[in-house]
């Protein structure tokens, strides 16, 4: 039995050269399946890119064996909640640690400049400012910063595309880009640079760190946060927010979504209806049919 709150939320990122990833795979598949810990773990020769729950005493643990096995210099991004917010632990080995499809970008060596939290307001009203928010379509429909630009993207690969698009938008601009860690941030700077772009900004720990440090005083952000796990959504007390989220298109939806005709329940929201192949559907259905059984027989099915 834990007590509220001790439960660590926490996220990482390191561009980093890594030389044998799949060895660093085993050992930290070992090493952590020693302690209570749920999340997702993604490494590559670039580096590693995390996010978990962990048991509130046991995070220690975690943090110094990572920063021992990949990096002193990893900044670990905490918040505390009362359960666990991941449903497994998952390590998984990929090209890219975060995905933009793009050859030669390297933010280990160069990206864009931070600014801290605390400076942020001041610069995204700036005149001579645009600000980017790099977060897919379903991230940023729920929050944003009042002056931002949003890229509407299905995924990150097409992040540059929305820069060609947008080229004019950003000339003789201060441009300042936001994430909700950061690690989207590094890729989008490095590639402008190399773009031929100057003055390129990013927010310095990402959404997170931004409403965990200014708690959001000058109302410069607007809504929730969107959350890669159970939570769906944070508001900018950092608690849970209001969203549920749809298990077909990944959308957040809110309690009048679910009332909607459109809405079934694993299988279609009103953001998505008609939109999803008679072969998706199909594996929705089958899916929820299974999460159905699951819970009659008391057992907490992966898929939910």
């Amino acid at each position: 039995m834990h007590n509220n709150e001790d439960f660590i939320v926490s996220s990482f990122y390191k561009f980093v050269y890594l030389r044998e990833p799949s060895r660093i795979k085993d050992k930290l598949f070992k090493k952590l399946n020693c302690f209570n810990i749920r999340g997702t773990f993604i490494i590559g020769t670039e580096g590693i890119n995390g996010s978990f729950s962990v048991q509130g005493d046991q995070f220690p643990y975690i943090k110094n064996f990572i920063k021992k096995l990949i990096s002193k210099d990893i900044k670990f991004k905490n918040q505390n909640n009362n359960y666990h917010s991941f449903l497994r632990l998952k390590i998984k080995e990929k090209k890219e640690i975060v995905t933009l499809g793009k050859k030669n970008i390297d933010p280990e060596t160069i990206s864009g400049e931070y600014i801290n939290a605390e400076s942020w307001d001041k610069f995204i009203v700036e005149k001579d400012s645009v600000i980017i928010d790099t977060r897919n379509f379903y991230e940023s429909d729920i929050g944003s910063f009042k002056t931002s630009l949003k890229t509407q993207t299905k995924s990150f690969r097409d992040f540059p595309k929305w820069i060609e698009k947008n080229k004019k938008k950003l000339e003789n601009k201060k441009i300042g880009m936001f994430c909700t860690g950061g690690i989207r941030c590094e890729k989008a700077g490095n590639y402008l640079i190399k773009k031929g772009y100057k003055n390129i900004f990013q927010l310095e720990g990402g959404i997170i760190e931004y409403l965990k440090k200014t708690k959001n005083n000058k109302k410069m952000w607007m809504g929730e946060c969107f959350v890669f796990d159970e939570r769906v959504s944070i508001n900018d007390k950092l608690e849970k927010g209001n969203y549920f989220q749809c298990f077909a298109c990944r959308s957040a939806i809110t309690s009048d979504d679910k009332k909607s005709k459109h809405f079934i329940a694993g299988v279609s929201c009103p953001k998505c209806t008609g939109r999803k192949s008679k072969k998706q559907t199909s594996r929705y259905q089958e899916r929820q049919k299974q999460m159905q059984i699951a819970k009659q027989k008391g057992i907490r099915h992966l898929g939910n």
